[in-house]
């Protein structure tokens, strides 16, 4: 289907007005002791999902066609409450909600935060987002039951299928994850998001995410595979938007406060202070970490700042502000062979080495409801940060520190971008009908620098030219990208249980590279015996249209089939191109890739006694871009980075959760469940130009991915146990498995497996948790770094423990 189509459609649609019945329900929701109205009541409608929530004065308003409803009521601070109505002679209600008069229970809390989670799971729409039809996947963060102190993702995205996690980070400043044969790499194929705006380097030029929320001030983390191409970015992962906590609608001051010790001198501070007065609403917190960390040379420190504040205009025009500010500094401690890990996987040979980051965002949003079945929503963003990289480089990663000049490489961010969208739900040949359609803007304006650093041992990002004029590792780029979108979706309800969604993406992308590089030789007592400055000018532009469709059938409230399948489309980053690494070498010819991802799945319970979500999925990727080993004909044999091949990627995923609690009969003290988390991945290189490529297995691709574990719960103690286990795994596309590579980048990831334990424990205002990871104490690495931190092989933490405690006011 052409665009011409899609617009005549959209048009069309705009343009329709078909009459239908409709009822119009309105109420209010007040406190039963004080009969005061009480703000951000969620209302659910039990079949499809959320409908709305009350405003400062407790007052709710949505339409609905149907003509029986289950209403539930839901705010932490009051007791749930359920209605059911026949709209045809109800249209008012009052509601009172009962005060929890007394102090819930850690396992009651976790209770009231599942039971929730399971209304969300069924939500096709929610505020100007269309989730119809997708592979979609929740993570409620504080019910994890994971070392939230260092974002410990291993254990707060167990319950999400699939996912390859790089865990070289003891602290959890960085996340890194993948899936389906993604390289998870500071999560650079996911479209990465702070509450639904974007957050990474550039979302095009260089979408590497150095910045991480806090996981203790997080209320969801939202995962959206390959289909949210359509309505984010047309990166192959799909989406990762990390939610932080609302403001306490209930209280004018709530102030929370942790603090955490932990293995190798481990110490964080998470304080956050919330609240709401009248139509002024506002969170923040502030985040501290420091730490020796598990090998010698990873000392780091972090600060991570969180602002946000709400006014709500009228009963229909909210205003909202955040900011975001991070700093950290880490040493670096390098990577290592195959050889060195198995003689010590803990040492380090690199002194000198550091990296540091600073990031600070923005964002203004305006949420405005027309009417009720009319929403429309404005983001205006922005970045500007930094990031520094410092250290001696070799592709002999064995070779000690000649203590000389370090190579420095400095990255300039800074971009701003809107994002609107408008979503109205009406009636079409007398079938509900809902329509999306959005424009994003992004502008961005980079720098990056290359040159000697000082040969001090000390983290001093400054260029020392004059000392070391002669290195030969010395460039400057300016890379201005802009990308202009336009997207939208459709949901056709051919049925109350089938729904139809259709979408289209509009790229038009350009991206330019300007600048220099320079070229110097030297003979062997240092002189110069050539020397050149090359000026390069890049303007690469590109447009094109992904189309997408969705398909759900809902027979019941517990049970859904979906399917969808959408086109995906990754830029090629400037630093494919721009950057001298002395461990591989880009392919000059190296360009975009693209290609499409599809699921077909089914999710829902059988009685509250199991609930699950299985899918197969299929991501066929075209230019894949990768490593392969070359002999350049000198008798050396290099690393290269450049597009690879066609690639097909296809397994299955499930995630199937146990209520043990209710298979036993136990009372509501006790908490009772297991979950099980596999997938089963198989990949191949279809085509290849390269040479002892084509039928390969696909890098990043481990054929098994299990987690499992048990949550126990007894009144205000929670114990939680998690095994994981990965299968072997290629890291490039000639399946190297040879242990001699000297850089440590080539090679086989073998399996490994780790075990974690958790234990929390609340008494009023404090709330102890603690636990142990890796409690089995393995040995094994899940990264060969092609960059920083490495070059090599970066080994993974060994046994350690921690200890937060936690003050509630």
């Amino acid at each position: 289907m052409t665009l011409k189509d899609y617009n005549f459609i959209i048009t069309a649609i705009l343009l329709s007005v078909v009459s239908y019945a409709q009822q119009t329900i309105t109420g209010k929701v007040v406190a039963k002791s004080t009969q005061s109205p009480i703000q951000d009541v969620l209302i659910y409608d039990k079949q499809s999902g959320l409908l709305t929530q009350t405003n400062a004065n407790g007052s709710f308003t949505f339409t609905t066609e149907k003509e029986t409803l289950t209403l539930a009521f839901f705010t932490y601070e009051f007791e749930i409450e359920e209605r059911t109505i026949n709209t045809n002679t109800t249209t008012n209600l009052n509601i009172e909600l009962e005060d929890l008069t007394q102090q819930l229970s850690e396992v009651q809390l976790t209770a009231r935060k599942a039971e929730v989670f399971q209304l969300q799971r069924l939500k096709d729409v929610e505020e100007t987002a269309i989730y119809a039809g997708k592979k979609t996947e929740v993570v409620l963060v504080d019910q994890s039951l994971a070392n939230l102190a260092t974002n410990n993702s291993r254990q707060i995205y167990s319950q999400v299928a699939g996912l390859n996690i790089f865990e070289n980070d003891d602290a959890g400043l960085q996340l890194n994850i993948g899936g389906r044969g993604l390289d998870p790499n500071r999560t650079s194929n996911f479209n990465t998001r702070q509450n639904g705006y974007d957050i990474s380097a550039d979302v095009l030029g260089y979408p590497e995410s150095y910045y991480t929320p806090a996981a203790e001030g997080l209320e969801q983390i939202q995962v959206i595979r390959g289909a949210a191409s359509l309505q984010y970015g047309t990166q192959f992962g799909g989406l990762i938007n990390f939610k932080t906590k609302a403001p306490n609608a209930n209280k004018p001051l709530e102030l929370i406060t942790r603090n955490t010790i932990g293995s190798f001198g481990l110490y964080t501070n998470f304080t956050s202070v919330s609240g709401t007065k009248n139509k002024f609403s506002y969170y923040s917190y502030f985040n501290y970490k420091k730490g020796d960390g598990f090998r010698p040379n990873s000392e780091f420190e972090s600060k991570n700042i969180f602002g946000h504040i709400g006014y709500q205009l009228s009963d229909k025009t909210k205003l909202e502000g955040e900011v975001t500010y991070m700093r950290y500094l880490a040493q670096q401690a390098g990577g290592l062979t195959d050889r060195m890990f198995n003689e010590d996987p803990f040492q380090s040979n690199r002194k000198r080495n550091w990296f540091q980051v600073d990031w600070f965002l923005y964002n203004l949003k305006l949420a405005h409801q027309f009417s009720e079945k009319t929403n429309f929503t404005f983001n205006f963003f922005g970045l500007k940060a930094q990031r520094n990289a410092l250290g001696f480089r070799t592709n002999r990663v064995n070779q000690e520190d000649a203590n000389q000049e370090r190579d420095l490489i400095k990255g300039d961010f800074s971009n701003f971008g809107f994002e609107s969208r408008l979503l109205t739900k009406y009636r079409l040949f007398n079938k509900d009908a809902t329509f999306l359609i959005g424009t994003k803007f992004y502008k961005a304006n980079n720098t990056e620098q290359q040159g000697p650093g000082t040969a001090e041992g000390n983290p001093n990002f400054n260029f020392a030219t004059r000392q070391y004029p002669n290195y030969p590792n010395q460039s400057k780029y300016e890379l201005p990208n802009l990308n202009v979108a336009v997207f939208g979706e459709h949901i056709l309800y051919l049925s109350d249980k089938f729904s139809v969604t259709p979408g289209f993406r509009f790229e038009y992308i350009k991206t330019e590279s300007e600048g220099f590089y320079q070229n110097i030789n030297t003979d062997f007592a240092g002189n110069v015996i050539f020397s050149e400055t090359v000026d390069t000018f890049q303007n690469f532009e590109r447009s094109f249209a992904l189309l997408g469709l969705g398909l759900s059938y809902k027979p019941s409230a517990n049970f859904e089939t979906y399917a969808n399948i959408s086109q995906n489309y990754r830029s090629i980053t400037f630093s494919d191109i721009n950057i001298s690494n002395p461990a591989f070498q880009i392919n000059p010819d190296i360009t975009d890739e693209e290609g499409f991802t599809a699921d077909l799945g089914i999710r829902g319970n059988l009685k509250n006694y199991v609930s699950y979500d299985a899918n197969i999925f299929g991501l066929f990727y075209n230019r894949r871009i990768g490593f392969i080993t070359k002999d350049r004909g000198d008798g050396r044999i290099v690393s290269e980075r450049g597009n690879i091949g066609d690639a097909v990627i296809y397994g299955l995923e499930s995630l199937v959760d146990f209520n043990l609690k209710k298979v036993l009969n136990l009372n509501n003290d006790f908490k009772l469940n297991a979950f099980l988390n596999t997938s089963v991945i198989t990949s191949e290189y279809v085509s290849s130009k390269a040479n002892a490529v084509e039928g390969n297995k696909v890098e990043f691709v481990p054929e098994f991915n299990l987690k499992t574990g048990v949550k126990f719960g007894y009144k205000n103690a929670l114990l939680n146990v998690q095994y994981s286990y990965l299968s072997d795994q290629f890291s490039d596309a000639t399946n190297s498995s040879s242990q001699d590579d000297l850089s440590g980048v080539i090679g086989l990831i073998p399996a490994y497996d780790v075990l974690d334990v958790s234990l929390s424990y609340t008494y009023k205002r404090f709330k102890l948790e603690t636990g142990v990871n890796n409690a089995l104490d393995n040995y094994y690495f899940t990264r060969r770094a092609t960059g920083y931190p490495g070059p090599g092989i970066i080994p993974s933490a060994p046994r350690n423990y921690y200890a937060t405690l936690q003050m509630k006011f």
